[in-house]
Order: structure tokens, then C-alpha cells, then sequence
């Protein structure tokens, strides 16, 4: 009888999709999913384009915090760099903001990724030397550092509560955000993000079953004992923070496409927080996990959202209480309690449970 799980090759154990069940399964995913724009409004589309925009950051994050285990909450930093950065590359360069009028996608998407993991790189060297909650208070004042710069750089942000246009995705000379006679622009940007959340999601996974993501775990594991072992924990450390900032700034550059604009107030210590959720929500330490996690959250929104409707005492203006926000917030931080409890492996680890559960019946026990 199989077992779930049990492998009788290295090559089985480390391969992509390594049963018949998963190629299956990935297959009618990937079919499900292109199909989705014919069946869905804009209005859902908008919002899984944001969840796919919004996985690719979560994957970076998981790279450093579940894989890695260098916790951080700096992310919405990282996220803030690359966002600038692609902005201002593909931006009006006769608007009132900084901007050199390049708006291949090819060329800007890139730039901001390199340009976070160059930034992240060098905010890697505190993570050699610190490690759990004191790695985690220095990434935190990443956030307030960039609330702060990005708040008064007004030439390159539009400054606090006015803001800047995003950046322009434009792809072998089509505006991806503007409406063509055959296909609407949520359409367009849903089919962008779904095929570079698949490109990035591989990428990761190809991460992890490499070397570099054999040293991760160790590093994880135990770092003291690595180092013995004779893996070099600067570098690794290193290249964690490197790539987490390059999805990071990538995840940035193209999660305000969707919208359009953004604001320095976009990148706060709430959005670090939320990374954080759905990182543990998910589960850490894997790939569909990290995904599984923004998608949760980012559907979860319009639920809360529609709460002023249900309760007659919640609001939508934020000057009174209690309103939306404080309960959003408030009902994410309960889900972190509950999971960390109750499925410390998140999402991923219910359904791994279900599934083991459910090939080994009726001897399931």
C-alpha cells in the first residue's frame, strides 16, 4: 500500500512535483486558474491580482523567516524601495515626481528587485550578529527609518497624503492597465500576476531543494551547529536577506500597478505585520504555504469590509470606533494566536494532515 510521503529515491524525495497526484492536481490548477477571467467581474479579478502580486512578497518573506529563520519585520520597507523604485524608472520624467518615462516591465520589475536586494544586503550583516527578537526590533526600524525618508523625499514620492502615480506595466508595447477591444484591464493585470506569482513560486521552490536551501534550514535549525558543520553563516544569512528583498521589491514595483497610485502611508508597521500573518497563517518554511496565506488574507478583506452592513455599531470612517480597521486589525492578530495554538504548521499543515489522513484510510490512525 502507498504511504504518503515515503520515498524510496533522493531524486523522488527532492523532485518539483515528485507524485502523479501533484502533477495532477498543479495541472487543473493552472488550467482553473486561466480560465478564471471569463467567469469572475473585474471587481474579483482586481482583487486576486492583488492576492497574486501580494504572494510573490510573502514568498520572500517566507524565504527569510520560514526557510532561513531570520525573523523580520522590516518587509513593508522592502516592499516600499522596490515600489519607489520601479515608479520612478517608468514614471513621467515632466511630472512633479522623479522619472526617467521607462515603462517596460522588463526593464523596471528587475530594477526594482535589484535595487531592495542590494538595500537588503546590507542590512544582512546585523543579521550575523544578532538573532531572534534583537534581529527582529532591527528590522522594525526599518520600517520607521523609511516612513520617515520616504515621508520627506517628496521630489521622489509626492510626499506624505498626496503620493505618486506606480509604475506603468507595459509589455512588448501594450499598456497591461488600459482596456483593449478584446480583453479588460483587470483581465490583463489578473494574467500578468498569475504568471510571474507561477515564475516566482518555482523559482522559490528551486531555492529550497538547492544547497542554498539546505543550508537555510540548517541555519534555521540550529545556526550554532551549521557554522560546526562548516556552512558559512555570513554569506547565507546574506544571500536570505538578498533574495527575500529582491521578491520584496518585485512584489513592491508590482502591487500598486493594480491601483494605480501610492503613498508613503501605504508602508507601515501594519503591512510588516500582516506579512508576517500570513506567513505563519500559511506555513512557514513552504512555498505553497506562503501563497495559501496571502490568498487568505487578501479574500478575508472584503469580508471584513462588508462588517458595517452586518454590525450596526462598526463604521467605515476611521475617526470614529470602533470602526472596520481597528476590527480587521484586531481579527488578524486573533488568527495568529489561534494558529500559532492550534496548527502551528498554518494552512499548509491542515491540509497536509488531510491528505495523509485521507491516502492512508482506512488504517488512519
Amino acid at each position: 500500500m502507498r504511504r504518503p510521503q515515503l520515498y524510496t529515491t533522493y531524486a523522488a524525495d527532492m523532485a518539483l512535483l515528485n507524485t502523479g497526484s501533484k502533477k495532477a492536481w498543479t495541472l487543473v490548477l493552472l488550467v482553473a486558474a486561466a480560465v478564471v477571467p471569463f467567469l469572475l467581474t473585474d471587481d474579483y479579478l482586481q482583487l486576486l491580482a492583488t492576492g497574486s502580486a501580494t504572494a510573490i512578497g510573502v514568498i520572500g518573506l517566507n524565504l527569510v523567516t520560514g526557510y532561513a529563520g531570520q525573523v523580520s519585520l522590516g518587509h513593508a520597507f522592502f516592499l516600499a524601495v522596490g515600489a519607489y523604485t520601479a515608479a520612478a524608472i517608468s514614471g513621467d520624467p515632466r511630472g512633479r515626481t522623479i522619472g526617467f518615462g521607462i515603462t517596460n516591465i522588463l526593464i523596471w520589475l528587475p530594477a526594482a528587485g535589484l535595487v531592495a536586494a542590494a538595500v537588503g544586503a546590507l542590512v544582512a550583516p546585523l543579521a550575523v550578529r544578532l538573532r531572534g527578537l534583537y534581529l527582529a526590533i532591527v528590522t522594525l526600524g526599518l520600517v520607521f527609518v523609511g516612513g520617515y525618508v520616504f515621508g520627506e523625499w517628496r521630489e521622489l514620492t509626492g510626499g506624505s497624503g498626496i503620493g505618486r502615480p506606480a509604475a506603468v506595466p507595459e509589455l512588448f508595447g501594450l499598456r497591461l492597465d488600459r482596456s483593449t477591444s478584446l480583453f479588460t484591464r483587470d483581465q490583463q493585470l489578473y494574467w500578468l500576476m498569475l504568471v510571474l506569482l507561477v515564475l516566482f513560486a518555482v523559482a522559490a521552490r528551486n531555492v529550497a531543494r538547492s544547497r542554498i536551501g539546505r543550508a537555510f534550514a540548517a541555519i534555521r535549525d540550529r545556526d550554532i551547529a551549521a557554522g560546526v558543520m562548516g556552512i558559512n553563516l555570513a554569506r547565507y544569512k546574506t544571500v536570505a536577506f538578498a533574495l527575500s528583498s529582491f521578491y520584496a521589491g518585485c512584489a513592491g514595483g508590482l502591487l500598486f500597478c493594480i491601483t494605480g497610485y501610492l503613498t508613503p502611508d501605504n508602508f507601515n508597521l501594519a503591512l510588516s505585520v500582516l506579512a508576517i500573518a500570513m506567513v505563519l497563517v500559511g506555513g512557514a518554511g513552504t512555498t505553497s504555504g506562503a501563497v495559501l496565506g496571502a490568498f487568505f488574507f487578501t479574500l478575508l478583506s472584503p469580508l471584513t469590509r462588508a462588517l458595517p452592513s452586518l454590525v450596526p455599531f462598526v463604521t467605515n470612517d476611521a475617526t470614529k470606533t470602533p470602526n472596520v480597521f481597528q476590527l480587521e486589525t484586531v481579527a488578524y492578530g486573533a488568527l495568529i494566536v489561534v494558529f500559532l495554538i492550534f496548527s502551528p504548521r498554518g494552512l499548509h499543515g491542515l491540509w497536509v494532515r488531510l491528505r495523509s489522513y485521507w491516502k492512508s484510510w482506512p488504517f488512519s490512525y
